[in-house]
């Protein structure tokens, strides 16, 4: 049920901003136009990254958070994000660009980048646990 709201609420941000904006919510573009987009059109990023930022806190405030543990060493989570941000640009954008604005206008290019994005996930995923750990 969690995941249901958090989609439905995550398709209705996307809404409002493309509704009365005119932007995408696409997180690299946003956060990569941060400091040099226009003086007028930083203050909606900057109020979009607040958000980001300030919503899992509030939540945290609310609502008891599970235990968690990160299993993977610092060097693998550096590398990763290297990785991602590499991909974001390769590209042209991120899976919340790609795959939730992307494919709700029916574009061609999201659906190739979208595809790619998780096919190649999936075959890192494999190559992790059946290759890499397997040595």
């Amino acid at each position: 049920m969690q995941s249901l709201i958090g989609g439905l609420l995550i398709g209705f941000s996307t809404l409002l901003l493309i509704r009365w904006l005119g932007q995408i919510a696409g997180i690299s573009g946003i956060v990569g136009q941060l400091w040099s987009a226009a003086a007028s059109d930083r203050a909606w990023r900057f109020a979009f990254v607040a958000g980001l930022l300030v919503a899992p806190l509030l939540y945290a405030l609310f609502t008891p958070l599970p235990a968690m543990q990160i299993a993977t060493s610092t060097p693998w989570l550096i590398a990763s994000g290297l990785l991602v941000g590499f991909g974001t640009r390769l590209g042209s954008g991120c899976t919340s660009g790609h795959g939730v604005c992307g494919l709700s206008r029916l574009s061609l290019r999201s659906l190739v980048a979208t595809l790619t994005f998780m096919l190649t996930a999936m075959l890192v995923v494999w190559l992790v646990r059946h290759v890499l750990v397997a040595r």
